[in-house]
């Protein structure tokens, strides 16, 4: 989810390898915490800090945390996140607040200018790869052995093989990123099922049944789409939504998990993402719907309210969703709106791929430490709050419910927010709001976690739809390919040109402005911008990493 929307947008990870060598310890024995003298850095640090328990530094300690500034809950001083969070630990955090839609150019400019705070979170992998070079951020990998319940999530949920993914050429980590135990579903198409009824028609379940009903939607009314889609502003892809789960029935990571590099199990090797057979056989069928007039154009370049409000006014009967848009945005709005409306989001559409995920997104986004903090006397107490209140299982429901009677009661697994207390649009009517007037539940702060934690939240509809994704398989994740500095820089200048046409001609065959029968031009086009050589780059890597690493 991308807070309260996101989701998780973008990059949601590679793939991973060596499983079994680094263990927790990383490469070598390089996590192990005895390349570090840490004696003169524990200042304020517990002497014994366990799986399990409360963090609680020895002395009051602040830190300055860089804050992703959601609109939809903007940042607030008096907030009982800052309060309690003082109170449990001992720690007062100083945002830095950013708004989210400068955040990454923001975030870039304090790491290069030096001015970065020592904590930095919602950090998507790969992001972090543009500042190892120059030791702006730690190599976080190192320091592990001072965070227990890190560790032991890692250990007790197989993780290694994801970790293993982001780790670079040195072996090493420089991202901590939050923890699932279990994949975590985010977005899927959503139908008007009052109109199926009403057309006699069922719930799609792959997408040739897609195509059937939306052919049936726009034969009984033809003077509409019955697709038109949003999340392409505010993204280099266009439907960004629509094609990573699109992509997904194909077996290719598209739209925001776009990745020009991806592992083919099947050749044992990496190849180019946008030249693949499951890419254009994506294209085509996304070609097919606009030629049919079954989807929108507009769905590539619209923004979000423009494609809500034609759901709305009924100029359209299906749309993206994730569960939470579904329930508070769409479904609340056309009982409002239009008599005897009802709307569903099914579990992504099935396709050539068959029922599985994409392997490799059980890490989320994450915190990138300041190189700068290392020089800190209160670096260990540092390293064991981050670990307590990303990691641990009391840190995660506290950062996800608040306080247990003032905003939420528990009884077993089952999480009641305090009347008066709305998430996410849960009561319409209630006066107080977790997000927004208690700062819980802020994706800052709240990801990952065990599968009860994470499920905690769900409503009905994301239950079933959940339950339903939680049956399919993962695509294999690949081996760990880690490129060294000079080959990444080599690769980043290679990548950026690549992925632009990529993105760009994918719009182009999509819409109709540039033919299918021209496919082989455009792949010779990405040969001549250096595709062979990339992959080729990638693939030298992984067969240098599994040499060095076993």
């Amino acid at each position: 989810m991308k807070n309260a929307g996101q989701l998780s947008r973008r990059q949601i990870l590679a793939a991973a390898g060596f499983v079994g060598l680094a263990g927790l310890t990383g490469c070598g024995g390089d996590d192990g915490g005895d390349s570090k003298d840490l004696s003169k850095k524990r200042d304020g640090a517990m002497k014994e800090y366990r799986v399990g328990e409360q963090f609680k530094a020895a002395k009051p300690l602040s830190f300055p945390v860089l804050h992703n500034n959601n609109p939809t809950y903007p940042l607030k001083n008096d907030w009982l996140f800052w309060k309690e969070l003082t109170r449990r630990t001992g720690v007062t955090l100083k945002p830095i607040a950013v708004p989210l839609a400068d955040y990454e150019k923001k975030r870039s400019v304090l790491i290069g200018a030096g001015d970065a705070p020592f904590l930095i979170p919602k950090t998507y992998h790969p992001s972090e790869v543009a500042f190892v070079s120059s030791g702006a951020i730690l190599p976080v990998s190192e320091y592990v052995h001072l965070m227990p319940n890190f560790q032991d999530k890692v250990r007790k949920w197989k993780l290694e093989p994801e970790l293993d993914s982001i780790r670079q050429a040195d072996g090493k980590y420089y991202l901590l990123p939050g923890l699932h135990e279990k994949v975590k579903s985010g977005y899927s198409l959503s139908l008007r099922t009052d109109v199926l009824q009403k057309l006699g028609l069922a719930l799609p379940t792959t997408w040739d049944e897609v195509y059937e009903v939306f052919g049936a939607i726009r034969a009984e009314y033809p003077d509409r789409y019955p697709l038109s889609d949003r999340w392409s502003i505010n993204t280099p892809y266009p439907a960004a939504a629509l094609m990573s789960y699109l992509g997904q029935a194909y077996g290719v990571r598209a739209g925001w998990t776009y990745d020009n590099i991806s592992w083919d199990a099947k050749k044992d090797a990496f190849v180019f993402t946008g030249a693949s057979d499951g890419y254009r056989q994506m294209v085509e069928y996304l070609a097919k719907l606009v030629a049919e007039k079954l989807i929108d154009p507009e769905s590539f370049t619209q923004t979000d309210d423009d494609a809500v409000q034609k759901l709305l006014g009924e100029k359209s009967f299906a749309i993206s969703a994730n569960p939470q848009e579904l329930v508070q945005n769409y479904r609340y709005n056309l009982e409002k709106q239009v008599k005897g409306a009802t709307i569903e989001m099914v579990p992504v559409p099935l396709g050539p791929a068959g029922p599985v995920m994409m392997g490799g997104a059980r890490l989320e986004n994450g915190v990138m430490i300041a190189g700068k903090a290392l020089k800190s006397d209160t670096f260990v107490a540092m390293i064991q709050f981050v670990d307590w209140l990303w990691y641990s299982d009391e840190g995660q429901r506290f950062a996800k419910w608040g306080v247990e009677g003032t905003t939420y009661t528990v009884s077993g697994d089952t999480y009641e927010l305090k009347p008066g207390i709305s998430l996410m649009g849960s009561d319409p009517d209630a006066p107080k709001d977790l997000q927004k007037d208690y700062g819980f539940f802020n994706g800052v702060f709240t990801y990952g976690g065990s599968w009860a934690l994470v499920s905690s939240s769900f409503g009905p509809d994301e239950k079933k739809f959940q339950d339903a994704m939680a049956q399919r398989a993962q695509l294999p994740i690949g081996p760990a390919h880690p490129l060294r500095s000079v080959e990444q820089e080599q690769a980043t200048l290679w990548d950026t040109p690549l992925r632009d046409h990529v993105v760009q001609n994918t719009l182009k065959f999509a819409l109709g402005k540039r033919p299918l029968s021209e496919w082989d031009a455009y792949v010779a086009e990405l040969k001549a911008k250096n595709m062979d050589r990339l992959v080729d780059l990638h693939n030298k890597a992984r067969d240098r990493f599994t040499k060095e690493n076993g």
